[in-house]
């Protein structure tokens, strides 16, 4: 496909694409009305206003209630001034700002190269990955905890390392799942911006145990180790490591044991992928892992939590694996798990249902992370890299010698210009790359993670 070389051109087919987008998901995803920012909402307005306490509040009509620790609920806090679809308008605006962010932070030099054509079609490819939709469909907080996490990749990655920490710290203290991300931090030898994260999210979380001490006690004492609070750990939209024992084990309970062996195994791989990316200088590459780590080894990773693989798309664009980019974004948007909504057993149960586990998977063991020359150009941003790779000093010219002009080092987010998901990928010097078709529509599913189906996490 070619993309148009006209303004005109270029401007039918965004329109194209968005009515082709509002159609799709409008008719094709079954939408979660906005459940997720209803429990938020509904938790904060009994807390404040009736007396309540916020792990005791369900959701009306559901069993379903408050899964985060403290401090979230202290964050979602001014919920309590205002009214649900005022909440609800705010979700969807903060989502809406948490994906430019990252977007920016990811893709932000190849699509700015196309100036608001290529960020168009950046939004109509995220409009159809089903994660993202289904973020902003229950009104979910998992971009902005991604924009948390990646603004200190960006940090680490441009030298501006002193500063890191603070957005992961947060992220941890509002959902445990981030607090991976310290332990990749102390991977890379990072002391400073891993006791910035500890401490943010120590300071955070005590904060909200002096402001809410009763909740504190039972969420850390009880809640926490309770998974039925968040859901069933069989459901289909579980994809995580534990999802696929559980799926196996149904009816009965999956081993404790055997996840806690996949859970090292998966850590070991993480471990051993991680420091081959930060000894090259690649922090995407290594903050990419640690996301895809976060969904392995959770107790339980809804559909929706799979917005941590976006970095690792933007490594694959970076080191124009396109095909394969293309196929894991066409599996991503065609909700193919929800086949298997009703009964997972079998064998195409099994293959089908934990469909988005083992595209994970895939990516931990095969990711090009640290792989890309232009990156192992751009040592100093590892401590480990640049002590390893110091050249020797030159000998001095003669005098009389002219000056030659430094030669420039590729910049690997620069190195390719990406048009969206939607359109073809260019090289610097202009040479069409391979491109792949946006997503499928999405097969049909009884009641897929409807809101009486799952708890808020």
């Amino acid at each position: 496909m070619r993309m148009p070389s006209t303004e005109r051109g270029r401007r039918w087919l965004v329109l194209c694409l968005v009515a082709a987008v509002t159609v799709f998901t409008a008719t094709v995803p079954l939408l979660r009305g906005w459940f997720d920012v209803k429990v938020y909402y509904g938790t904060v307005d009994a807390w404040m206003h009736h007396g309540g306490h916020i792990y005791d509040f369900r959701e009306p009509g559901t069993t379903y209630g408050f899964t985060y620790p403290p401090f979230a609920a202290l964050s979602m806090l001014p919920m309590a001034f205002v009214g649900l679809y005022t909440t609800i308008a705010g979700a969807l605006l903060l989502n809406l700002a948490a994906v430019s962010v990252v977007m920016w932070i990811l893709f932000g030099p190849q699509l700015s190269r196309h100036g608001w054509f290529g960020w168009a079609l950046a939004a109509c490819a995220l409009a159809l990955f089903e994660p993202v939709r289904d973020t902003f469909s229950f009104g979910q907080v998992n971009l902005l905890l991604l924009a948390l996490v990646l603004a200190d990749a960006w940090l680490l990655s441009t030298g501006r390392g002193k500063r890191a920490g603070v957005g992961i710290g947060l992220a941890a203290a509002i959902k445990l799942t981030p607090a991976v991300f310290i332990g990749l931090l102390l991977l890379a030898r990072r002391w400073r911006a891993a006791a910035v994260a500890s401490g943010v999210a120590a300071a955070a979380s005590l904060f909200a145990f002096w402001a809410l001490p009763g909740a504190s006690r039972f969420y850390w004492g009880h809640a926490l180790w309770d998974t039925t609070r968040v859901g069933r750990l069989d459901y289909v939209s579980n994809q995580s490591l534990q999802g696929v024992l559980a799926r196996l084990a149904a009816p009965g309970e999956p081993s404790r044991a055997a996840w806690e062996l996949t859970v090292v195994a998966v850590l070991a791989v993480w471990g051993w992928r991680s420091h081959s990316a930060l000894r090259t200088g690649d922090w995407y590459g290594a903050f990419a892992l640690t996301g895809l780590t976060a969904c392995l080894i959770s107790p339980i990773t809804w559909v929706h939590h799979l917005v941590w693989l976006l970095p690792s798309f933007a490594v694959l664009v970076r080191e124009r694996r396109l095909r394969i980019a293309g196929v894991i974004y066409v599996v991503m948007c065609s909700s193919v798990v929800w086949l298997w909504f009703d009964d997972a057993s079998g064998i195409d149960g099994f293959l089908g249902s934990n469909t988005y586990v083992w595209i994970t998977l895939g990516l931990l063991l095969g990711l090009p992370a640290g792989q890309s020359r232009a990156v192992r150009l751009r040592l100093p941003q590892s401590r480990w890299a640049t002590a390893a790779t110091t050249p020797a000093p030159a000998p001095a010219a003669p005098a009389s010698t002219p000056r030659e002009c430094q030669p420039t080092v590729p910049d690997a987010r620069t190195g390719v210009t990406f048009t969206g998901a939607l359109g073809r990928v260019f090289n610097a010097s202009g040479r069409a790359g391979a491109s792949e078709p946006t997503g499928v529509t999405r097969p049909a599913a009884a009641k897929p993670q409807s809101s009486s189906e799952r708890a808020s996490s």
